[in-house]
């Protein structure tokens, strides 16, 4: 099923030419509401018990809708996330956001799949059964990160959410810092929207993992850690000053160590080349600067009020990749 949210050139007309004589294919158009109103359109329109969202700038396997689907071994489990990756490795920015997928993002779900605390289905690549949508009500925009407020509230009903690494989705990174700020700021603002709307779950035994590990751990890795991270560089600078640079390069390096082995145990865990890892040093001193910022400015806009809005991507269609 392809719906169309009211797209101001002619990709509904395209789509629909190619797939006119197809009677697998359904599409769809409506009024531009935003992609959340999109998704439950086609889940209104749907038949299936089991459905399977993508973004517009994804690219499957062919047969990650199959491994989707044979992760669902009981009732009780509600959705799984699929494992997503880069696929327009084009220059530094987007292979630093090849790394923070694997090291990052993809790892933590595998830890998080054992405690069922994962906390967003990727819009890229996810499945869900279409009753537990309807229970939860169906995607909301009151925040910016729809897939993490729809994966929360499955988890404030009791329903389990897992993680398939074999389901593989390749997705359009954005290629300029420009554009990569403002999806980043974006994601932001939307989790903190999220931790907002359902704060009440926080060390709420009623919710178990899900108020005891999911959540404290995005506020403290997510906000609190980073925010923290810039003073903790400062007084490393003050340190090498003060004639302490031997003890402070010592424990560096034991963490540049640290890091290098947890990137390198999340690439063996998704068999990725082992060549991309020298870039790991430069991702971790630019990188996490822009993310400082990031985070700088979503704290900001939300003290203010701000109004947030989902913005403009511009998309290349280079995925280098090939779905196989």
């Amino acid at each position: 099923m392809f719906v169309d949210d009211g797209s101001t050139d002619n990709t509904y007309s395209l789509v629909k030419e190619a797939f006119q004589d197809s009677t697998s294919v359904h599409v769809f158009t409506k009024p531009n509401w935003g992609k959340s109103s999109a998704l439950n359109f086609g889940i209104e329109k749907s038949e299936g018990e089991i459905l399977v969202c993508i973004d517009a700038d994804t690219q499957l396997q062919k047969d990650a809708v199959r491994q989707l689907v044979s992760s669902f071994t009981e009732e009780g489990i509600a959705a799984v996330a699929g494992n997503v990756k880069a696929g327009n490795e084009v220059n530094f920015i987007s292979k630093w956001q090849s790394i923070e997928y694997i090291t990052s993002q993809n790892f933590d779900r595998r830890a998080f799949d054992l405690m069922n605390a994962i906390t967003v289905i990727p819009g890229a690549i996810g499945a869900f059964r279409k009753d537990a949508i309807l229970k939860t009500g169906g995607f909301s925009s009151d925040t910016l990160a729809e897939d993490c407020d729809l994966t929360i509230k499955l988890l404030r009903l009791g329903y389990k959410v897992k993680y398939n690494d074999k389901a593989i989705a390749y997705t359009e990174v954005p290629e300029t810092i420009k554009m990569f700020m403002r999806q980043r700021f974006r994601w932001s603002f939307g989790i903190m929207q999220n931790m907002w709307k359902h704060g009440d779950t926080l060390f709420n035994r009623k919710y178990k993992n899900l108020g005891y590990i999911a959540l404290p751990n995005i506020i403290l890795f997510h906000f609190i850690l980073p925010v923290l991270s810039p003073f903790a560089e400062l007084i490393m600078i003050f340190g090498i000053i003060g004639g302490f640079w031997q003890q402070i390069i010592t424990y560096y390096i034991l963490f540049l160590a640290f890091d290098f082995g947890t990137a390198l145990l999340a690439f063996s865990f998704e068999k990725e080349k082992l060549v991309k890892l020298w870039l790991i040093l430069p991702q971790r001193i630019i990188y996490r600067q822009l993310m400082y910022w990031v985070l700088i400015k979503s704290i900001v806009s939300a003290i203010r009020g701000t109004l947030v809005g989902w913005g403009i991507l511009k998309r290349t269609g280079k995925i280098n990749t090939v779905a196989n």
